[in-house]
């Protein structure tokens, strides 16, 4: 048996070592376009901060290894120009010497990735403009850098690869603004946890300008205007587009392969395309998300390199499955980390998907063992089934353990009750006994059995600021004093009891505290007492947090911004 795989890094590369695994007589034959088959691509923005030293880090195979281990003839800079599924042959060209070849195969591995978007704008093939994906974008990057130390830089985009240049490059001592057109970064969080991020960039002096729209650049003074539409241009020394990905299927498209969404490349769950004897995996293809079942686009590397593996064990005669992703992903932003899984609470109400959420602000670990942090979790549900659909976390330590356990659980179908179940590992130096995991999903069992009534932030603004409902702040009045909610009254929750003839048993009582644990705690007391308590999701601290930035987002502005 003898396969071709066209393009190499995750899904390629790992279709290839599979393949060798499992059958030791096949032929197979590598080409790709660039000059690199197995790369970090994640981490290519750290070797432009300077955090990963060594060029030679970023390569994880190179042809010759490849071939020590596994006798894979790798072939860089190798183009595939064409396919013929009637001859099962394909086209290729040399791309450094330009000869063309022809080389036959009995399966075809389609591994083409994604290309960086690059929208048609004026001034666009400026020197100064860079995209990052390959290790040659990378190596174009910092040598452009270490040649003329740009003191400032603009970044069309805040994604992953965007979030994490502004971050490397703000640590080379450059002063970055951000531009999007969303008002927030990061589209895998909803809109009220994104507030964390913002801050956090914020407070390492990443400008951003949020809700805007780039119209095309203009060379100046030596750097580059970024033309927005309706404002002043933004000037930069230099100046990356990040504003996502598009699969990379003109080849696919050429040889009559069935496509998809935004031009992708359309498999079964075998990873099998339209057409017999050619498999496609990766960024460039068409998979179903696990929680919705519709058609996605997941261009991280973990899919890649299980649907490589996929592919490779159904060539070799087996029966794989890939049963679709869920988009689990973390990001390093300097000190604090964000991780999300599954679909955020935007994503559901537009499937048009019953949803409930809680929110809730736990400690990284035992709170009596020094060091403990903060984080932020906020966890999705289906109403009345209890499904799981989603959580996203931001916090800085932990953070990564604790949205892995609930991407797991998002997979075994846990209901979102169930999390009280799980036996997580404790020490103090590690976790609480009430891990944040299950204190979610005490507070989702509490929800279920009637225990609890929560509102949200979204609703406060709604919330009747006439007598006719009570709001009640329980923090201690040090705490309240240094900021609370419009129109609030301060009664600790230590003092309720003896203080609660003072609220009125015939309005609703809407309660908040900083976290979300002392509310809680005033609202059973108020239900025991014949009132109609609800506890505020998230606490104040969330409250507060969104409610600054908003005001940030408002208030800026591309002159002065974030000042």
């Amino acid at each position: 048996m003898k396969v071709v795989i066209i393009g190499g890094v995750a899904g390629g590369a790992t279709a290839a070592a599979r393949i060798r695994r499992l059958d030791e007589q096949a032929e197979i034959v590598v080409f790709e376009r660039s000059g690199f088959i197995s790369y970090a691509n994640c981490g290519l923005p750290y070797y432009i901060g300077g955090t990963i030293e060594d060029e030679n880090d970023l390569t994880l195979q190179t042809p010759e290894s490849f071939w020590r281990r596994f006798r894979v003839k790798m072939n860089v800079h190798h183009e595939v120009t064409a396919i013929h599924p009637d001859t099962k042959t394909v086209t290729v060209k040399n791309l450094e010497n330009g000869k063309i070849l022809t080389e036959s195969y009995d399966k075809l591995v389609l591994s083409p990735g994604a290309k960086p978007i690059k929208p048609v704008f004026d001034g666009i093939d400026s020197d100064k403009i860079f995209t990052l994906r390959t290790v040659e974008d990378t190596f174009c990057i910092k040598d452009y850098i270490n040649a003329n130390h740009p003191k400032s830089a603009v970044l069309a985009g805040g994604g992953f690869i965007g979030l994490e240049l502004a971050e490397n490059l703000r640590e080379l001592g450059m002063d970055v603004t951000i531009v999007q057109r969303p008002k927030q970064l990061m589209n895998p969080f909803d809109a009220d946890m994104a507030s964390f991020i913002h801050n956090e960039m914020r407070k390492h002096g990443i400008k951003l300008a949020l809700g805007h729209t780039i119209e095309g650049f203009k060379e100046r003074d030596g750097g580059v205007d970024v033309l927005l539409k309706d404002e002043q241009p933004l000037h930069a020394d230099m100046v990356i587009l990040a504003i996502g990905v598009a699969p990379e299927t003109t080849l696919a498209k050429d040889t009559g392969i069935e496509l998809g969404i935004k031009g992708s490349i359309v498999v079964n769950d075998r990873m099998e395309t339209s057409i017999s004897d050619i498999y496609a995996v990766g960024d460039a293809v068409q998979v179903k998300h696990f929680v919705t079942g519709q058609d996605a686009l997941i261009s991280l590397a973990g899919p890649a390199n299980k649907q490589g593996r996929i592919a490779a064990d159904n060539i070799c005669g087996g029966d794989s499955h890939y049963t679709g992703g869920q988009g689990s992903s973390v990001i390093k932003i300097f000190d604090m980390t964000a991780a999300a899984t599954g679909i955020n609470e935007k994503t559901a109400k537009s499937l048009g998907i019953a949803t409930d959420k809680v929110i809730l602000s736990p400690m990284s670990h035992a709170g009596y063992y020094p060091g403990g942090k903060m984080m932020t979790m906020k966890v999705l549900f289906e109403k009345d089934t209890y499904r799981l659909l989603g959580a996203q976390i931001i916090g800085f330590d932990g953070v990564d353990k604790r949205i892995d356990v609930l991407a797991t659980a998002i997979r075994a179908g846990i209901k979102a009750y169930e999390l009280t179940e799980l036996d997580l590992a404790y020490a103090p130096p590690y976790s609480s006994a009430k891990d944040p995991v299950n204190m979610a999903g005490y507070i989702i069992e509490n929800m279920k059995n009637g225990i609890v009534k929560q509102w949200y932030y979204e609703e406060d603004e709604t919330l009747p600021r006439d007598g006719s409902i009570t709001l009640l702040d329980t923090r201690t009045p040090m705490e309240y004093s240094m900021g609370h909610a419009k129109g609030f009254i301060n009664i600790p929750v230590d003092e309720l009891r003896e203080r609660i003839d003072e609220l009125d048993k015939s309005k609703p009582v809407y309660v908040i505290c900083q976290s979300g644990l002392r509310s809680y705690i005033a609202s059973r007391i108020l239900v025991g007492n014949g009132f109609d308590a609800y506890n505020f999701a998230g606490g104040f601290r969330f409250y507060d947090a969104v409610r600054n930035d908003k005001a940030l987002n408002k208030k800026s502005t591309l002159c002065g911004m974030d000042d």
